[in-house]
């Protein structure tokens, strides 16, 4: 039987040249009308695929022997646009398309492009000659432009770089500055803009909660689950019978707790720690058994692997599951029997993993604890009431704090990479949906030590299953690319630092870490840690077990999250069907998962980034909120990027806002790509990733979710400085008393001569006494409305050291009004 395989071998054979159907039937040796058609069908499918490509003359070939690149389109706001490859090992560079030959294609479009040419440097530059995969079919957007015959929206997303042209007809009830949602009718073509529809009016931007509405429709997020999958979750029982402990290890007197946030309702991971006998360690981690719930094919589990995960917006939750399984049977809630799958290991002193066990379980967590807790009863921070609470519990929250530290120090020493970047939780009021605080998140020890167990636990069961040989899915993170790694190198030699590269140009994870450590508490080290994260690649589920470089890790699942991630509810579906075989899976099975695996990671992963993107929008869409009322206020903050056209500023709450160069103009200031720099051209003054400022909030627009900031001089100078302008306003007071002191020593005697002659030397005393209440400025009226009274009595070295006293306060008002 003929199949794709069979055609794409031959198609990427040395000797292969462009064949027509025709031609393959006589080389493949057709000889019925079903295999021809069968051909025929093949060749339609991968030609839609992209996997090959039919050229004007009918002939077939695969696009990397033809100059084509398959891949996606990341669009720019300024219409042009980079492809993607799909297959980064034949084309291992992105391919620049400029504006005039995008021929129709948008952000996120799949898309094949014919490599024309190389740019200046190493870049690559191409056209767009097929769109295979539409990739936005609705927009949403503000109506920014608005006639009686035509509108126009201005897309949230930026990168679709045009903006949707709306008929007479299509945009019925809309006023407008409106939100709104398009459907797209026609895609643009040549330099025509797209045309759309108007599906649904989102309301105002300013009206409470269409913000975020804004973020769920732009990424297709779903609201509501269907009304079978909410049948289908209704039909599973609350309670546990004894059929379902059929097979299962019987847990429920062991002690057992979940170790979670304060508001958190899918608990799905609880773990528990012994010190046994024989001097070894016992780690039990027990994660919820969705998979008994939510069986293959279903409707429950086809709408989880649609969403593919749980949405963490800064309001809500848009769970993977029904609540009625994620916060009921499935949330591994205290004092009752759930069902589970668990993982135990048994480590050494040494941490030597002497034995592990992976099977079904069932049972009844001791207590519900949160890290705040926990953390209070190891730190010594716990009052009376907690501790007299959990006094039984406290010896093994010891035991896990020893396990979890040393595994930890394990992990580093082997090189695991550790990213010491603050997190912020954005607090929302939930009725008006204003933010009202922004607050660092704490890691603590008691975070550490669930993040430890659970990386052991994934680390173990991925290792079994690899050696086990069954289809899995697997959570990789490659080896960075080496242009990046040699960048990176050379950066950091700028600080006096250098990286250990091996001669096939890879670095170890190690490595990596050593150079974090070196780096620690000094002033270059959010620079190099923002660098180098910019360098690595970004983790991805994956069919094929490459590993783990961030963590250093040869083999790593993820196991302990089936509630909220579909891969791990995937895997325990695969740990389910082996356990019930006796350790095997059945050759049916084994080619089944074969085949489902590759595209399960793939949409997977595509799922987590559209997720990850959500969620990093609606948390900037709050924090220029934020910052609408705090216009005009100064901040102390620290370079977080550099750019050709300025620098951005993250202040201490997380907040990131951008300094245009033009709010620079103490100098011209020149971008220095290499070094990740500003330089200005007179002073030589240099801003660097890290780099503590001072900057004033110059405004926040909400629509453009931008917060633009004016520099206002680097913190250190801005300290100094304004250190010695105290020291020189003390020592202004000093002369004024002085100087005021012997003016009326001196003026005393001629003001009262002239009062005894009744001239008018009250005016002059009143000058002089106006100077010493009002300090200089008042000597300036005082001085002023004496203008027309002769001298007022006072001397020439009086005067001139009046207008002395003057001249000085209006150079310092100046330097106010400038500052």
């Amino acid at each position: 039987m003929l199949t794709e395989q069979h055609i794409l071998d031959l198609m990427r054979g040395l000797e292969y040249k462009p064949m027509n159907a025709e031609e393959m039937e006589a080389y493949f040796d057709l000889q019925s009308e079903e295999e021809t058609e069968s051909l025929l069908q093949l060749l339609n499918i991968m030609e839609e695929d992209g996997k090959v490509v039919q050229t004007r003359s009918a002939a077939y070939g695969v696009p990397e022997k033809m100059n084509l690149v398959v891949g996606r389109m990341q669009g720019k706001s300024r219409g042009f646009g980079f492809v993607i490859p799909e297959d980064p090992v034949k084309w291992d560079k992105d391919v620049f398309i400029a504006a005039g030959d995008m021929n129709g294609a948008m952000h996120g479009d799949r898309v094949i492009a014919r490599v024309n040419r190389k740019g200046n440097g190493p870049r690559q530059e191409g056209e767009i000659i097929r769109i295979l995969e539409r990739a936005t079919k609705t927009v949403v957007g503000t109506i920014t432009t608005m006639t009686k015959r035509y509108a126009f929206v201005s897309p949230d997303d930026k990168r679709l770089g045009q903006d949707i042209f709306l008929a007479e007809e299509d945009f019925a009830g809309v006023q407008e500055g409106q939100k709104v949602v398009v459907e797209i009718i026609a895609y643009p073509e040549g330099w025509r803009n797209p045309q759309g529809r108007v599906l649904e009016i989102l309301g105002n931007p300013d009206d409470p909660g269409v913000d975020i509405l804004s973020v769920i429709r732009k990424y297709g997020l779903p609201e509501e689950f269907p009304q079978e999958v909410l049948e289908a979750a209704n039909d599973i029982p609350d309670l546990i019978t004894e059929r379902d402990l059929v097979g299962r290890r019987d847990l429920r007197d062991e002690v057992i707790v979940t170790i979670d946030g304060e508001d958190a309702k899918d608990l799905d991971d609880a773990v528990h720690v012994k010190k046994l006998d024989n001097g070894n360690w016992l780690l039990g981690v027990h994660i919820a058994d969705v998979s008994y719930y939510v069986t293959e094919g279903s409707p429950l589990d086809q709408e989880a692997y649609k969403r593919g995960t749980s949405v963490y917006l800064v309001d809500r939750v848009i769970p993977m599951l029904p609540h009625r399984l994620s916060n009921g049977i499935c949330s591994l809630n205290p004092q009752v029997d759930r069902l589970t799958m668990s993982c135990e290991m048994e480590f050494s002193p040494s941490l030597e993993l002497v034995r592990h066990d992976i099977f079904t379980s069932v049972i009844k967590t001791t207590e519900r604890m949160t890290y705040n807790n926990v953390y209070k009863l190891l730190s010594g921070e716990a009052d009376e009431e907690l501790l007299k609470r959990y006094e039984k519990l406290i010896p093994m929250f010891k035991d896990m704090e020893e396990l979890a530290m040393k595994l930890r120090h394990r992990r580093f020493d082997r090189g695991a990479i550790d990213f010491d970047f603050q997190e912020t939780k954005v607090i929302v009021d939930r009725e008006t949906g204003k933010v009202v605080d922004i607050k660092k998140r704490e890691h603590t020890v008691a975070e550490k030590i669930i993040e430890e167990f659970m990386l052991a636990a994934n680390e173990t069961v991925s290792e079994h299953f690899y050696w086990l040989q069954v289809p899995f899915l697997y959570r990789i993170h490659e080896e960075p690319d080496s242009e990046r790694l040699q960048g990176f190198n050379e950066f950091v030699h700028n600080f006096g630092y250098h990286l250990k590269i091996g001669n096939g140009k890879s670095v170890h994870p190690k490595a990596l870490q050593e150079l974090l450590e070196k780096v620690k508490g000094e002033p270059e080290e959010r620079i190099i840690n923002t660098v180098l994260l910019r360098s690595l690649k970004q983790a991805k589920y994956s069919y094929d077990p490459v590993g783990h470089f961030g963590l250093a890790a040869t083999y790593y699942s993820h196991f302990t999250s089936p509630i909220r991630r579909y891969p791990d509810l995937q895997i325990h579906r695969i740990i389910r069907d082996v356990i019930n075989n006796g350790g095997k899976l059945t050759e049916e099975r084994h080619e089944r998962l074969a085949a489902i695996m590759p595209e399960v990671g793939r949409h997977t992963s595509e799922r987590e980034r559209v997720a990850v993107d959500a969620e990093r929008e609606t948390d900037d869409i709050k924090k220029v909120e934020f910052m609408l009322d705090k216009v005009g206020e100064v901040f102390d903050g620290i370079v977080s990027g550099v750019t050709s056209f300025g620098m951005f500023v993250e202040l201490d709450n997380s907040i990131e806002g951008m300094i245009h160069v033009s709010y620079m103009d103490d100098d011209y200031y020149n971008f220095n790509e290499k070094q990740y720099c500003l330089v200005g051209e007179r002073s030589g003054k240099v801003y660097r990733i890290g780099d503590p400022v001072r900057v004033k909030c110059m405004g926040a627009n909400k629509l453009d979710r931008t917060i633009d900031f004016q520099l206002l001089r680097n913190a250190k100078d801005h300290e100094r400085r304004r250190t010695m302008e105290n020291e020189q306003k003390v020592k202004q007071k000093k002369e004024k008393r002085q100087t005021f002191g012997k003016k009326r020593s001196e003026t005393a005697k001629p003001a009262a001569s002239q009062k005894r002659k009744g001239g008018g030397g009250a005016g002059g005393a009143g000058a002089a006494g106006a100077a010493g209440a009002a300090g200089a400025a008042g000597a300036a009226g005082a001085a002023g409305s004496n203008a027309g009274a002769g001298n007022g009595g006072r001397t020439p070295k009086e005067l001139g050291d009046l207008k002395q006293v003057i001249a000085k306060a209006k150079r310092n008002k100046k330097r106010r009004n400038a500052r």
